[in-house]
């Protein structure tokens, strides 16, 4: 994951929990700054992602601190309840301003990355594309797509997503295009006559008329060129039904397009997937959106464990480091303009 220098609003406090900034400022006044170990964990199993972007951010913030330690898991990772996934040794006032930063980054990327994982878990083998750009606040929009990506996802539909994974964008066309031609065919001609070479020619055809006859016509349209059609039907015609794919696919491997790729979008969900891949359906690939997007965030929980090399804890908690094995030391410097 490469990202840029953290944002200003992260880097200057404003973007954390006031009482850090305000136990910072008391610190400050007297004259206190000691030595401190964190932990880091979550209290369910889970995809964990958003390490890469705590990772620069620790990178910047612990610049100047020759003797700060820091350990952590890897975005990817399955991790378990209550496993510690970051530790952090360093004087505290240079990076405990920014525990919400860290936590918030790991808490909405696993989140993301962990519903990824089932819908791909419910597709396999068939591969799963990320369509959620659409619900999150476009700034964060890179974030869920990698998060996708980690997840299993084998693309993105947003440059800056796709890019920040190391991918190319993945997508089709919208319905408002084939509506402003007016014909579906019209739309995919263009499409076929106006994109690069490398875009793989997949075409919607649900808007106008009934998606088999759509698809039919597209695939003499653009014979060979022709990737895939994608099924979207809406709602209120009854969303796409696996009997739906049977018949597409059925009618375009009668015309001679055995070739043609299937791509199903709407509404998708791991038991939705489910259906499909339990009644046969031909599906060639899925495009999910909501359920990777809305997912819920995967709750974080950062502890100090020793100051000045002594054991503490809050009540109910255990003094001193816990045993975690797995975590691997981390190269700060590697981290200060992105992943190495």
């Amino acid at each position: 994951m490469r990202r840029s220098r953290p944002s200003g609003e992260i880097l200057s406090g404003d973007s954390a929990d006031v009482y850090f900034a305000r136990a910072d400022r008391i610190l400050e006044r007297e004259g206190m700054d000691p030595t401190v170990t964190m932990e880091v964990f979550a209290r369910e199993e889970a995809l964990l992602c958003g390490m890469d972007e705590a990772k620069n951010l620790l990178g910047h913030v612990l610049a100047d601190e020759e003797h700060a330690v820091v350990e952590a898991l890897d975005d990817g990772d399955a991790i378990a309840p209550k496993e510690v996934v970051l530790r952090i040794q360093a004087r505290y006032r240079a990076f405990g301003l920014y525990e919400t930063a860290m936590l918030g980054m790991l808490a909405q990327s696993t989140g993301w990355a962990t519903a990824a994982r089932e819908v791909v878990q419910a597709a396999a083998p068939d591969p799963v594309i990320s369509f959620g750009a659409r619900h999150v606040h476009p700034d964060i929009v890179d974030v869920l797509d990698y998060a996708a990506i980690v997840g299993g996802c084998v693309g993105a539909s947003t440059p800056a997503g796709a890019r920040l994974a190391g991918l190319n964008p993945t997508g089709t066309m919208p319905h408002s295009l084939v509506l402003i031609f007016g014909d579906t065919v019209d739309a995919a001609v263009a499409f076929d006559r106006d994109l690069e070479a490398d875009v793989p020619r997949i075409v919607l055809v649900d808007t106008f008329k009934d998606e088999a006859e759509e698809a039919l016509r597209v695939a003499e349209a653009l014979g060979d060129r022709l990737y895939g059609i994608r099924l979207d039907t809406p709602s209120e015609r009854g969303r796409v039904t696996a009997d739906l794919v049977h018949e597409v696919r059925a009618r375009l491997d009668q015309a001679g397009h055995r070739a043609v790729k299937i791509v199903v979008s709407g509404g998708l969900t791991p038991d939705r997937i489910r259906y499909f891949k339990e009644a046969g359906a031909p599906v060639d690939s899925f495009a999910v959106g909501s359920h990777i997007s809305g997912a819920t965030p995967i709750d974080f929980t950062g502890d100090l464990k020793e100051i000045d090399g002594r054991p503490i804890a809050k009540r109910g908690r255990i003094p001193g480091r816990t045993e975690s094995p797995r975590l691997r030391p981390v190269r700060l410097a590697d981290w200060r303009d992105g992943a190495p």
